[in-house]
């Protein structure tokens, strides 16, 4: 159990707060929807729905805008999304997976590759990098819950896997399966997370220097700011020297 290793999460870096609040509403509301459809209407019976309405709980959704996103896939209503996952290369090699959900994926595969090639990196084929990446449950707390070793006894004891801490969050991995049963323990301690999802974590993380970084933010950006695209993973790290630079 490492509970001292620096936690820098692709979706909670500098400037993903400024994202507008209507895209986030709607890319919150479709995994909603297709949550919904895929099982029971039901968060407490559907682990996946669970997830994504806690996830637009925690940016601050209306309570109104998540009902009519379950109603909408109870009734049969609305677009079918289906779920595809692109990889692929940044600059300097970095390994990025893209995740998105899209009822046209002609649409989607050419803005995707469009991001790559207009960012210093390109699109790969299936498989191309995943094998460097873990598929794993990723429960996410900020750092005002407590301190390292509060989030540590409370993620033992509920089952966790491992635990990556930072002055700011606190990142805890489970396995794919245990992620909705350690959850609801650490909820029970902690509180309800902001975030309980699958992730895509590296088994090994790159270091990159100012350029590649400021490069790879243009990448990064330009894919999440595609409707389609609900999340980005990649095996870099930004020092917090870099990360200044880049202010």
């Amino acid at each position: 159990m490492a509970g001292h290793s620096k936690f820098k999460n692709i979706m909670h870096r500098k400037g993903a707060q400024d994202k507008k609040r209507s895209a986030m509403f709607s890319k919150l509301s479709r995994e909603i929807t297709v949550a919904a459809k895929m099982g029971m209407p039901d968060p407490d019976m559907n682990p996946r729905l669970r997830a994504a309405v806690n996830a637009a709980k925690a940016q601050s959704m209306p309570k109104d805008n998540i009902q009519r996103a379950i109603e909408k896939a109870s009734k049969g209503d609305g677009e079918n999304y289906e779920e595809v996952r692109y990889e692929g290369y940044g600059p300097s090699g970095v390994a990025i997976i893209v995740e998105a959900l899209t009822d046209n994926r002609n649409r989607t595969a050419t803005n995707v590759r469009t991001a790559f090639a207009k960012n210093g990196g390109n699109l790969g084929a299936s498989g191309a990098v995943s094998h460097g990446f873990e598929r794993l449950g990723l429960i996410e707390y900020p750092g005002t819950v407590g301190d390292e070793d509060k989030v540590l006894e409370a993620a033992i004891e509920a089952g966790a896997d491992d635990v990556e801490s930072d002055g700011d969050s606190h990142a805890v991995w489970t396995s794919v399966e245990n992620l909705h049963e350690v959850a609801r323990e650490l909820e029970k301690v902690l509180g309800e997370a902001e975030g309980v999802k699958l992730a895509w974590k590296p088994s090994l993380k790159v270091d990159v220097d100012l350029d590649t970084a400021s490069t790879l933010m243009k990448l990064v950006d330009t894919l999440e700011d595609d409707d389609d695209v609900q999340t980005v993973w990649g095996n870099y790290e930004i020092s917090d020297e870099v990360m200044e630079k880049l202010g």
